[in-house]
């Protein structure tokens, strides 16, 4: 899926070392934002390992990961996915997302938040999509704002950052065709 300065797709195992190389540059970053992280996260076969996951999740309708692409480099910068979907009544799923630290405030998660909303409710047909952002994190929060998500409330102590229990900022968008 292919937006003015990006495209979104799915990874490859050839995407490996790139999403190895990504993590790694921009470790110190992450780890602000992601709970810890084993020395074991960091190695070419656990992001095949990741790769071969998020392919099999993918095939059980469980999640939809996406590498995030420069246009013109095709350089991966970025992921964005689409995890704990939710069928029956209620249609949902969560979706979260890096970028590389050098490609922040261009405009790119913006657009690859509007297709993967776009992928969710076009192809997927879910009714609701959840993000939680740390409430310090203003440009995320922007993030997903300017992509029409709405803010709903604080999600207290809601996930394990760091050893840390954060509170979270609950946005959600809501399909208009279903």
């Amino acid at each position: 899926m292919k937006g003015e300065k990006i495209y979104i797709r799915f990874l490859e195992l050839s995407d490996a070392q790139a999403v190895l190389n990504l993590n790694l540059v921009n470790k110190g970053f992450f780890e602000g934002y992601v709970s810890t992280r084993s020395d074991s996260f960091y190695t070419l076969k656990s992001r095949e390992d990741f790769i071969r996951d998020s392919i099999k999740q993918r095939e059980e309708d469980k999640a939809y990961s996406f590498g995030i692409f420069e246009k013109g480099t095709d350089k991966l910068i970025g992921n964005i996915a689409l995890t704990e979907i939710l069928r029956g009544p209620l249609q949902s799923c969560y979706i979260g997302y890096y970028l590389d630290l050098d490609q922040n405030g261009k405009g790119y998660m913006i657009e690859a938040t509007k297709l993967a909303v776009r992928f969710a409710f076009d192809e997927l047909n879910l009714h609701r999509i959840e993000a939680g952002v740390m409430p310090h994190n203003i440009r995320s929060m922007r993030v997903l704002e300017k992509a029409g998500f709405h803010k709903e409330g604080i999600a207290k102590k809601n996930v394990k950052i760091n050893g840390k229990w954060e509170d979270h900022q609950v946005l959600a968008i809501i399909s208009d065709k279903n």
